[in-house]
C-alpha cells in the first residue's frame, strides 16, 4: 500500500479527470488518489469509475450530494484518509494547474526534509511563478498573500496556495470541525492554523499554470470570504 493518498475534489471535469489521474499513476513514487466529487452533471464520476477497472485498489471515489464548498471536499478527504492510515495527504487541483511531476517535490519535502506540511508554492522569495493568468489575476493572487502576511504574520509567501502535502499528525492535531471556510478561505485557515501548532513548513517552488480545458469556480463570493475571513481569523486564533 502507497503511504501517500493525493486527494482530487471535482465539480464538472470530465475534460480534465481521466488525463490528471493518468499522469499520477505515471509518477515514479506509487501514489493512490481519492476523487471527491460535487455532484458533477457531467460524467464525471462516471469515468472515474470506469478508470477503476484500470486502476484498481489505487483510484478511489468519494461522491457527496450537492455543492458544498471546496474546504468540505477536502475536509471529507482528509477523514477518508486518516481512516484509511495514509501517512501523508496531498491536495491538488484537477485541471492540471499543479502538474502531477511536483507531486515528488512536496512529498520529498516531507518525508525527507522533516516539514510537516509542504506548500507547492507560486511566490517563493517574492519571484512569480505563474503561467496564463492575467495581470488582474496575478495581482489580485500576489497581494493576497501579502494581507495574509499582514494581517496574520504567518511567514509564508504563497498563503493562497491549493498544491500541498500534509504529514497525518497535523491533521489529526487540527480540530476539522472547528474549519469554518469553504472556498479558498479554507486554505488560508489551514495554513495559519498548522502555522499556530507549530508545525514545521516548508514552502517548495513550483509554477502554476491556469487551466486550459473545463470551467475555473472562483468566484466574488469566495474572494470576500477570503478578503474578510483572514481578520475573523486573526482574531479567533486556534477556537
Amino acid at each position: 500500500m502507497s503511504d501517500t493518498l493525493v486527494i482530487i475534489p471535482t465539480l464538472n471535469e470530465i475534460e480534465n479527470i481521466e488525463n490528471i489521474v493518468t499522469a499520477v499513476f505515471s509518477q515514479a513514487k506509487d501514489f493512490h488518489i481519492l476523487v471527491v466529487d460535487d455532484l458533477s452533471k457531467d460524467g464525471t464520476p462516471e469515468a472515474v469509475i470506469s478508470l477503476q477497472k484500470i486502476f484498481p485498489d489505487k483510484l478511489f471515489l468519494e461522491n457527496r450530494k450537492g455543492k458544498k464548498g471546496l474546504g468540505r471536499a477536502y475536509i471529507h478527504g482528509f477523514r477518508w484518509a486518516l481512516k484509511k492510515s495514509y501517512e501523508y495527504i496531498v491536495e491538488m487541483d484537477a485541471d492540471f494547474s499543479h502538474n502531477p511531476k511536483d507531486i515528488a517535490k512536496l512529498y520529498k519535502a516531507c518525508k525527507v526534509d522533516g516539514a510537516q506540511l509542504s506548500i507547492g508554492s507560486r511566490y517563493v522569495d517574492n519571484n512569480v511563478n505563474v503561467v496564463n493568468w492575467n495581470i488582474k489575476r496575478l495581482l489580485l493572487s500576489y497581494f493576497a498573500s501579502k494581507y495574509v502576511q499582514i494581517i496574520t504574520g504567518i511567514p509564508l509567501y504563497d498563503t493562497t496556495a491549493g498544491f500541498v502535502c500534509y504529514h497525518r499528525s497535523v491533521l489529526e492535531r487540527i480540530n476539522l470541525d472547528n474549519i469554518r471556510f469553504v472556498g479558498y478561505a479554507f486554505q488560508i485557515e489551514m495554513k495559519f492554523k498548522t502555522w499556530k501548532h507549530k508545525f514545521p513548513i516548508k514552502e517548495v517552488p513550483i509554477v502554476f499554470t491556469d487551466r486550459t480545458a473545463g470551467t475555473s469556480k472562483m468566484s466574488n463570493s469566495i474572494i470576500s470570504e477570503a478578503i474578510f475571513g483572514v481578520v475573523k481569523l486573526k482574531l479567533r486564533g486556534l477556537n
